[in-house]
């Protein structure tokens, strides 16, 4: 299942809102405000995923005008939420929760104001858990990447 998200409707995929913490990025994660680290869904399939995020001042994880390393960590995990929220649309969403994070590389913080692409690539699922590869870029610089481990709980986020 390819989904390419566009401003209109095209054969790979389906148009959505582009708009800031879209009610369309809220219907695939589990989180709210103010602890949402997901702007806009720009790319989903069963491997591949990419959002978008924009630091703004009163983020939770902003210190002395940088988004923090946690901040980082938790747009990984919001992005691999989001994927599984979309691919399993008609479902309930599951809460994850960071397994394991490994060789997590951080070359630098973005700033209040700058934008963030994640990229996540799924390199296995064993029943409840996820395992993937995340490069975090700012323009043209890479900021992070790493491994991570999602696992899900039984727990549905409605619950």
């Amino acid at each position: 299942m390819n989904k390419k998200l566009t401003n209109q409707e095209s054969g790979n995929g389906v148009e959505k809102d582009s708009s800031l913490i879209s009610h369309f990025s809220l219907k695939y994660i589990p989180q709210r405000p103010p602890f949402v680290m997901i702007d806009k869904l720009v790319y989903c399939d069963a491997e591949r995923t990419e959002t978008e995020f924009n630091i703004l001042p009163d983020n939770l994880f902003v210190e002395k005008g940088f988004f923090t390393e946690m901040g980082i960590l938790e747009n990984i995990a919001q992005t691999c939420a989001m994927r599984l929220g979309y691919l399993n649309e008609n479902q309930p969403i599951k809460i994850g929760m960071i397994g394991s994070v490994d060789n997590l590389e951080f070359n630098q913080a973005p700033k209040v104001g700058e934008k963030i692409e994640t990229k996540i690539l799924v390199t296995a699922e064993v029943f409840n858990v996820v395992m993937l590869k995340a490069t975090v870029m700012r323009g043209d610089k890479m900021i992070a990447s790493g491994s991570m481990k999602v696992v899900l709980t039984d727990t549905d986020s409605a619950s």
